[in-house]
């Protein structure tokens, strides 16, 4: 009996043993999942969708251009504001050939009084020629500047007909520049909303873009481990690929969560009884394996 006892105290010994040796410091500190920058390209003109290349997966660049909305109607408004212009413009009259003759006229008057005006002195004409040619200086004198004022009139406001068209071309030109449907960023296509062929409006989505080579990590972290990190610390990030399968990280703290918030039930923190936790994010620059979703960790 006392041989017995003896090992059994031994085995439970033995195992005691053999669990603490096991159970060594966990190599992380939180958990979180990998998720990226994500925008939605929409549609800015309605019409037609005569083009939409982008197949899900594919890598576009910033400025390319994925897709043509119908731009038939904004061609023919634009050729209609053209022409327009084009009969204001030829009904601009020549101010200065206009009243050219009339100061010509004006001139030769002006010599008339001058000349009358040196005989009446000599006595030589009586001095109601001198009277009548002065009256016709003045005549001609306002038919001048009325003449001036018409047409200047006249100028101005085929002026403002040419702003109206080209502030009315401007706008049309934005709207066709708008119907090409180009990529804002360098992304990934994650979603694709629209095909080739459909009616769209616009702010319709087309498709949902992400920036997948900088990802994030939000990780999970408790109110304790808050009094050690700040942010533009340099953490090291797991991307866990299951069964065992790691590629480390270097990543950057850039966000720190100023509101406690409940634990999610798939993260794991280093203290799994806590109940509240902050979130934090960690910028990682991505070689093409960390996948939006992916399961991470992070050692601070």
């Amino acid at each position: 009996m006392t041989h017995h006892r003896f090992l059994l105290l031994s085995l439970a010994g033995m195992s005691l043993l053999l669990t603490a040796c096991g159970s060594g410091e966990r190599e992380y500190d939180a958990t979180g999942t990998f998720e990226a920058t994500e925008t939605t390209l929409s549609a800015e003109q309605g019409g037609t969708l005569l083009s939409f290349t982008l197949t899900e997966g594919d890598a576009v660049a910033a400025g390319q251009q994925v897709g043509l909305i119908d731009t038939t109607q904004l061609w023919l408004s634009i050729q209609q504001l053209l022409t327009s212009k084009q009969v204001y413009e030829s009904q601009k009259p020549d101010v200065q050939t206009q009243l050219a003759a009339m100061r010509q006229q004006l001139a030769k008057a002006q010599q008339e009084e001058q000349r009358y005006r040196e005989l009446v002195a000599d006595g030589a004409a009586p001095a109601k020629m001198l009277d009548d040619a002065t009256s016709q200086v003045l005549v001609l004198q306002r038919q001048l500047n009325a003449l001036s004022s018409q047409l200047n009139t006249q100028v101005s406001t085929l002026n403002s007909q040419l702003s109206t068209v080209d502030a009315q071309l401007t706008q049309l030109y934005d709207q066709l520049a708008r119907c090409h449907i180009t990529v804002p960023l360098d992304a990934t296509v994650i979603e694709k909303y629209a095909e080739q062929g459909e009616l769209v409006t616009p702010g319709r989505p087309l498709a949902k873009l992400a920036d997948t080579s900088h990802m994030y990590l939000r990780a999970y972290v408790t109110s304790q481990q808050l009094q050690n990190i700040r942010i533009g610390q340099n953490v090291t990030v797991f991307a866990d690929y299951g069964d065992g399968q790691k590629k480390e990280y270097q990543g950057t703290v850039t966000w720190i969560s100023s509101q406690s918030e409940f634990t999610p039930k798939t993260i794991l923190t280093d203290d799994e009884r806590a109940d509240l936790v902050y979130a934090v994010k960690i910028g990682v620059e991505n070689d093409g394996f960390v996948k939006i979703g992916m399961y991470g960790e992070v050692k601070l």
